[in-house]
Order: C-alpha cells, then structure tokens, then sequence
C-alpha cells in the first residue's frame, strides 16, 4: 500500500461544525457533498441542537457524523430514543467521546460504556469513531488516554484526534499509539485557518459557561492563534507530512475543527489543493 501525499489527505477531509443558528447555511453555502460534516455536542445546549442540525444536513444529502457524548445521555432509554432517530435519518456514522458536562446528565461518565451498549443493540452504526489525545487532556494522564483507546478499540472503528500544533508531538503520539497496538485508523485533527477575532466571538456564542470552560482547558491553543505567525495551518501540515503520510502511521485523512469558519476553511483547502496538485 502506498502511503497518500497531502493531497489524497486534504480529499479525505471531515469538517467538524458547531449546531449555531447559521451553521445549515455556511454548510449548504460552502461544502461540497462528498465532505464528511460532523456535528459537535454543546454541554450547555445539551444533545437537541446536534440532532436537529445532524437531520437537517443529512437531508441534504451529507454524510453527517453527530457527536454523541456519553455525559450528555440520560440513561439507556435516551441512548436508544438517539439512535432510532439517527437511523431514521440514514446516519450510520457517530463520534462517541465522554464529553465535558460536569456533572453527567445521567448513567455514563465516559465513552466505553456506551460503546459497549451499542453493541448490546447490534452495532447499530457501520463506524464509530473514539477521541485520540496527541497533545496532554487538561484533566486525563496521557497514559490513560492510549490505555483508553486500547480498551475502545473493539467497539469502535477509528479514532479522531483532538488539535495538536507540534508536528513532533504528533509524530511521537501516533507512533505510540501504533506501539501501543492500537491499529483503528486515525483522522487527524487540525484546525483550520481560524481568525482569534471570530474564534473569540465564537467561543462567546457557544455560551458563558462552556466558553469559560473552554479557554481554561485550552489556554494555549489561544495564544497560538493570538500570536503573528503562530500558528499555519498549511505550515503544521508540511512539517507532518512524513508521520502523517507513513503506511505505518495508518492515517484515513484529516479531521479540520472550522470553528465555524466553513467558507474560509473550505477555501483554504481548495487553494492548498490548487497548489499541491499544480
């Protein structure tokens, strides 16, 4: 097998997008049909907003991934009210993290659990994808994170990354992981070209409390975009290339976090893509 280039992996994109008001119009605006759309779960908001944007899109005929957080689940009759609502709408692709509400809404306090439960249901969904943690979880030891995708790596069928900017740290965790044998593929995480102004304005729609929660557990992806030059996401790419694009690495393609930008993100790509295959 040939490893891709970062053409093939800028093909092989997923776009993860926040349920605002004017979300189904960047999306229907900006995206191409055969970009994968993935949906993200607001502790604050609850599960509602995800789903209805997640219907909305598939409608249009996307391929959407809603995120389904387990801390965000009541119980198990909330879990399987969700998936006969998603496999109604043709959704046969979920994200399952254990989210941030704090507390839980409910019975789970982590992923596996409800992993588990979906396969007590008959695997319900072709793919499941798991959180991946190159860079340290605010509140989790990083050998627990990799212990934790072992322990997930039956019940799910890849692993999406959360946003690393050091393209040594992301080397090192996908070779560790890979040590580890954990073989699901891997979608990369990278942000992209986000403006600090609308990322600021974003993090303040998303709500007081969660924004709050969100700079405090990511001070440094702040900085990294408040600083001049500090942070590309084309330049994060092309220092990857060798680790991202190794056949031992496993890497599916790239998970791109828009923040919302969907137009500037989408652009962004096509240009990158113009130039690469120039």
């Amino acid at each position: 097998m040939t490893a891709p280039g970062l053409s093939a992996l800028l093909r092989r994109v997923r776009y993860e997008v926040l349920p605002a008001r004017a979300t189904e119009e960047k999306v229907l605006a900006h995206v191409p049909r055969d970009v994968v759309v993935t949906v993200t779960a607001s502790p604050v908001k609850g599960l509602e907003p995800t789903l209805d944007l997640t219907a909305r899109l598939a409608a249009h005929g996307y391929r959407v991934v809603p995120h389904v957080p387990a801390r965000l689940l009541r119980d198990d009759a909330h879990l399987k009210e969700t998936v006969d609502r998603l496999r109604e709408w043709g959704v046969d692709d979920v994200f399952v993290p254990a989210g941030d509400a704090d507390p839980p809404a409910g019975t789970y306090d982590g992923a596996l659990p409800v992993l588990r439960r979906l396969g007590e249901l008959g695997r319900p969904f072709a793919e499941v994808g798991v959180t991946g943690y190159p860079e340290s979880h605010p509140l989790i030891h990083d050998d627990i994170t990799v212990q934790a995708m072992w322990d997930k790596r039956e019940h799910a069928t890849y692993v999406v990354s959360n946003l690393c900017f050091d393209p040594r740290v992301l080397g090192r965790w996908i070779a560790r992981v890979r040590g580890r044998g954990v073989e699901l593929p891997v979608h990369v995480g990278v942000a992209g070209p986000v403006q600090r102004a609308k990322l600021l304005a974003m993090a303040t729609k998303i709500g007081v409390g969660e924004s709050t929660r969100f700079l405090a557990r990511h001070p440094l992806w702040f900085l990294r975009f408040a600083t001049p030059g500090g942070y590309s996401p084309e330049a994060l790419l092309t220092r990857s290339e060798g680790a991202l694009t190794a056949p031992s690495a496993g890497v599916a393609g790239l998970h791109l976090f828009t923040f919302n930008q969907i137009a500037e993100t989408e652009a962004w790509r096509r240009t990158l893509l113009d130039r690469l295959d120039g």
